[in-house]
């Protein structure tokens, strides 16, 4: 269980509250509700109705006090499940919603929970508590799956010799072990801020709960919940999250790049469902110097346009290719 005293800060809060525009009687959805911070401001511009989604159990149990609120309602389920947990409440199409991809300093802060290199504790990284764990992963996959993992989710250039160091020294079970495995194939850098496990790490929690397919229908839904004029905030903290995001909005605006000589562009068959995107909104100096966290935010926002929500299908997630071993 969380403790209701763990700090947590809401990155680009402000920022996002400007995109989101929140106006009084809004049926309003935090997509990730971690700490309710989000959740908290938009009760604070007098919104109608605020739905907020977490598949982790014990952010649920630490927004007691705004499950009490008459004008809340939290569901603990995954936000690529938003169409049907709002349905079951009666609810088709909403005025704005709001994700903030990631973990959450609340997760990381719990060695329980296995999402730290800096604490020891069991192997697992699951944000929903249930199905394949971390250790699950790396004690079962091959070489070649695991350097997939860490080179594609983690942009980890040593990705071949951890894979390699893993499958030769497995079963790892501690967040320890592994930690320490991977610094001692990287070694030490110089000058380096980060810990050599950091890539690592975020390669196997985004893997395990399938992070970026969660992100890829978590969009889809929110595109079809939306009401006309309805706006959408997401703020990622990882480029190949942020790529994403980007380019959903990019196609869904119309913005897809134009054909060339060699291949002509095709047709427009769909109508743009999203007004064009707002510009990226990165965080301050000044937030970052009082919360870290936010120095690899990105903020991207728009506004839903008229025309009807795109087929499901029309939203492919990009599969890279293969890293060579």
């Amino acid at each position: 269980m969380i403790a209701a005293t763990t700090p947590h800060i809401a990155v680009l809060q402000g920022e996002t509250m400007a995109a989101l525009a929140l106006r009084p009687r809004d049926i309003y959805v935090d997509a990730t509700l971690g700490a309710g911070g989000y959740l908290r401001a938009a009760i604070a511009a007098g919104i109608g109705h605020g739905y907020g989604f977490d598949r982790d159990a014990s952010a649920i149990a630490l927004n007691a006090d705004l499950a009490a609120n008459a004008v809340i309602t939290l569901i603990n389920r995954p936000f690529a499940d938003m169409v049907a947990g709002l349905a079951e409440h009666g609810v088709t199409a909403v005025d704005a919603i709001a994700f903030d991809i990631g973990v959450s300093s609340m997760q990381i802060d719990q060695p329980e929970r296995g999402f730290s290199f800096q604490t020891d504790g069991p192997l697992d990284m699951r944000m929903g508590q249930d199905g394949m764990t971390a250790a699950d992963f790396i004690n079962s996959a091959s070489e070649a799956e695991i350097a997939d993992v860490l080179f594609h989710l983690g942009d980890e250039p040593g990705a071949r010799r951890i894979a390699r160091a893993i499958v030769n020294d497995r079963p790892l079970t501690r967040t320890s072990q592994l930690a320490r495995l991977v610094r001692s194939v990287l070694g030490t850098q110089p000058g380096k801020k980060s810990d050599p496990a950091t890539r690592s790490f975020q390669a196997l929690r985004i893997h395990v709960n399938d992070e970026l397919g969660q992100l890829d229908a978590g969009l889809v839904a929110a595109e079809q919940l939306l009401r006309p004029g309805g706006r959408l905030a997401v703020v990622s903290f990882h480029s190949a999250e942020d790529r994403r995001v980007k380019a959903f909005l990019r196609d869904r605006s119309g913005g897809a790049p134009a054909g060339s000589r060699h291949l002509p562009q095709a047709p427009a068959l769909r109508v743009p469902s999203f007004e064009r995107p707002a510009r990226a909104v990165r965080a301050s100096a000044a937030e970052i110097a009082a919360n870290p966290r936010a120095r690899s935010a990105t903020l991207r926002a728009a506004v839903r346009s008229r025309a009807p929500a795109w087929p499901a299908a029309s939203t492919a997630p990009v599969t890279p290719s293969r890293v060579r071993h």
